[in-house]
């Protein structure tokens, strides 16, 4: 099989149908797997992919894609080389578009984008006053949680006119591979566009309790810190309970806590959240030389 797209689906269902026994060629356009997440997540997981025998091309370039009697074949620049892929099933998981055509909203003033989402505000206002959108027609990013936020605000502003603002700045994102990749907040690399002092940090499970007890140390934390206030900025997890981890992190970006709070804070031993701690301490200090629960 052949998957055109590294993204979440691609790389979620790629990784089942391998655990199935298929073979796998996963083609993704960007420089890394998970293309939104920072690097070093992606680097990672990349590796355990190939680890489990999936194929996995990042930088391919499609040129064509065929269907013929014998399955699929796939024209690519990869790897700075033309190549051809073949496979008896082509999988594509380039991303969803809203689909907004026929129901007259531009007639009625609301206007869409180039991917045929509708246009809002901070306040989920279409360009059209009294009308309001929410979910996944908006596009981006495309989450049942999201939605669900979203479409009580937009109701809210819409009957009350209260303002309340859409904001998704602490909205953590979860990517159901094994191990799981959770993230919130800036990757180093947006902290640095944004022109921010930081302080990054990471740590590789192998030096997490919980991870050597249940025999999985595959992955990493790594979190990004504003340089003087140690507030902390982004978090990124890749760990098989990363989706569990990753609210702790959620609610200190929210309510401005510093690397110093997770610190202080009580982590019960041997839990995954006890490593969001020792990666905070890991700013400073090398958590391999220190002993259990030390701070």
């Amino acid at each position: 099989m052949i998957v055109i797209g590294g993204g979440a689906i691609g790389l979620e269902l790629g990784q089942l149908f391998t655990r199935f026994g298929v073979r796998v060629i996963l083609l993704e356009g960007a420089p890394q797997i998970a293309p939104g997440e920072d690097p070093e997540i992606g680097a990672a997981l990349a590796r355990y992919l190939k680890e489990e025998k999936m194929q996995v091309h990042t930088g391919a370039h499609l040129i064509r894609v065929e269907r013929g009697q014998d399955g699929y074949h796939v024209d690519a620049e990869a790897a700075g080389a033309s190549r051809t892929f073949a496979a008896e099933q082509l999988l594509v998981t380039t991303g969803r578009r809203p689909t907004t055509e026929g129901y007259g909203l531009e007639e009625a003033g609301v206007h869409l984008g180039r991917r045929g989402e509708v246009l809002v505000n901070e306040y989920l206002q279409t360009s059209h006053p009294d009308i309001y959108a929410a979910g996944d027609v908006i596009g981006d990013p495309m989450f049942v949680y999201v939605a669900a936020y979203a479409g009580g605000l937009a109701a809210e502003n819409a009957l009350t006119g209260i303002g309340r603002v859409y904001d998704l700045s602490t909205l953590p994102r979860v990517i159901f591979t094994d191990p799981q990749i959770a993230s919130v907040g800036l990757t180093e690399s947006q902290a640095r566009e944004k022109g921010l002092s930081i302080r990054t940090t990471t740590l590789e499970l192998k030096n997490v309790p919980r991870a050597i007890a249940a025999r999985n140390t595959r992955g990493l934390i790594k979190l990004v810190a504003e340089e003087g206030t140690g507030k902390l900025l982004g978090a990124h997890v890749l760990a098989a309970e990363a989706g569990e981890v990753i609210q702790e992190a959620t609610l200190a970006i929210r309510f401005g806590l510093t690397t110093q709070d997770l610190i202080d804070t009580f982590h019960p031993y041997l839990t995954m959240a006890e490593g969001l701690k020792l990666a905070a301490l890991t700013f400073d200090r090398d958590v391999k030389k220190l002993s259990c629960c030390a701070t």
